[in-house]
């Protein structure tokens, strides 16, 4: 039987949202953690860790999200750890998060002059100590402004998950598209409520380059 496309729908597409913030906060907030590891080993004097850094971010954005979806969610099994739909995309976005995070602040800490650098060096200060009370003060700064773009792609991202089970905003569209078969209704109530949660980021993201390009 054909359900009509009434309140109860458009309300069963919106009980996606909280799964897809959800989603987006915990690859943030591990991507951030994963990927301040990555940046400092992209900007550190070893070579070999940044030849393995650099590894990692070619990898994670030199191939889709989705596949990366697929390795998690299909080869933890072969590798002995069963895992539910929830954990696999968080780990595949964490994964992804980190390696673009990595690089945006990779860039930002290279982004600070290098007078900056030289003169905590000239000081005698540790590597450390130079990163931790000279460059990303100033590194922090500069990235704010990508570091936010960023979380909008990363929310629109979240749609991918749909293909491995995962039931967030797009999924929960398509469910309601097929029981009702009015699609057009179910995909554009996911669609406004995507815009509704990116265009104030996109706007801010803008707003704070803007500041940066003037304040330098």
């Amino acid at each position: 039987m054909i359900r009509q496309f009434g309140l109860p729908e458009a309300l069963a597409i919106l009980s996606g949202v909280q799964a897809t913030i959800l989603l987006s906060l915990i690859a943030f907030v591990g991507g951030g953690v994963v990927g301040l590891a990555v940046a400092l080993m992209r900007t550190s004097e070893r070579t070999w860790l940044q030849r393995c850094a650099g590894f990692y971010i070619d990898f994670f954005q030199g191939t889709p999200l989705l596949m990366q979806l697929f390795l998690v969610f299909y080869g933890l099994p072969v590798l002995g750890y069963k895992v539910n739909p929830w954990i696999a995309v968080a780990i595949g976005f964490t994964l992804h998060a980190s390696a673009f995070l990595g690089e945006i602040w990779r860039g930002s800490i290279q982004a600070v002059p290098r007078g900056q650098t030289e003169a905590a060096y000239a000081l005698g200060l540790s590597y450390a100590s130079r990163m931790r009370n000279v460059v990303l003060p100033q590194a922090m700064r500069i990235s704010v402004a990508p570091t936010v773009g960023f979380m909008v792609q990363l929310i629109k991202g979240t749609s991918l998950a749909a293909i491995i089970g995962f039931v967030e905003l797009s999924r929960a569209a398509q469910i309601i598209a097929s029981a009702t078969y009015k699609p057009l209704l179910a995909y554009g109530c996911a669609a406004i409520v995507y815009f509704v949660l990116c265009f104030p980021l996109s706007r801010l993201s803008m707003r704070l380059e803007k500041r940066f390009a003037v304040k330098t």
